[in-house]
């Protein structure tokens, strides 16, 4: 008989155990104050009812609710307009999720992952190889700490290039539209290109026919948009605005 393979990649959940302890310890706090201020109740309550969303959103993003982030990953990797020969840029890679995708989705590619990591999140360039090694593919991608803001690679250095609700967590850079005119540079010139993040967020990157038509004028050969949340992989509840109803893609060629 073989070995049974106990490793299995962590590819972490995004809503974080720390969001539930925080919810719940409020909730029995609000709680308790509410038997010497009565009005409190209500404040308690309104704890739990966001204790009890945010269970369910962690369950559906789990592997046991459905796998929700990885059906979201999917709809990027679907958009990628690439036969898969050459270099592809995996841009705030996290636990390296997409980066994998890719380089399974193309077994002939090579995957570069870029995260600035750091300590507000769980991931690391550790867990990544780590993860990379689980799924066979270890050989075929590399990590490397950088920001999106400024990549440290010549323009038109990949064939494709994607993301996954990463820009709008770059701090250093006020204008998110600029963000996307630098991940575009790496591409080359015909090259495949999938970006998900809250570009549904108007404060973050205004009107997105306007955002589409800006970003024709920089020369891109074709560019569409994907509302995920409408997209028949969203359950109605997580559609809210700070959830997932604020999230699509920019998908096209170069």
């Amino acid at each position: 008989m073989g070995e049974l393979k106990t490793d299995q990649p962590d590819y972490g959940n995004w809503v974080s155990v720390r969001i539930l302890y925080a919810l719940g310890a409020l909730a029995i706090l609000l709680l308790g104050f509410s038997f010497v201020f009565p009005l409190v109740i209500v404040g308690a309550i309104a704890s739990l009812v966001a204790f009890g969303y945010f269970m369910y959103a962690r369950y559906r993003f789990s592997p046991r609710g459905g796998d929700l982030q990885a059906k979201i990953r999917e709809l990027v990797l679907h958009r990628i307009e690439w036969d898969g020969e050459g270099y592809a840029l995996d841009i705030g890679c996290g636990n390296a999720a997409l980066t994998i995708c890719v380089a399974k989705r193309f077994p002939t590619a090579r995957v570069t992952g870029i995260d600035y990591w750091g300590g507000k999140w769980e991931y690391s360039r550790a867990v990544c190889e780590r993860n990379a090694t689980i799924e066979g593919v270890a050989d075929r991608v590399n990590f490397q700490k950088a920001s999106a803001s400024a990549l440290p690679f010549e323009a038109g250095s990949f064939d494709a290039a994607v993301s996954n609700l990463v820009f709008h967590e770059v701090s250093d850079t006020k204008e998110k539209r600029d963000l996307i005119e630098e991940a575009l540079r790496v591409v080359r010139k015909g090259g495949a290109f999938a970006f998900q993040d809250l570009f549904l967020v108007n404060r973050l990157y205004g009107d997105v026919e306007d955002l589409l038509e800006v970003i024709r004028g920089w020369g891109i050969e074709s560019v569409e948009f994907l509302d995920t949340a409408h997209s028949g992989s969203v359950p109605k509840a997580l559609r809210l605005p700070f959830m997932l109803g604020a999230i699509g893609i920019l998908y096209g060629v170069k």
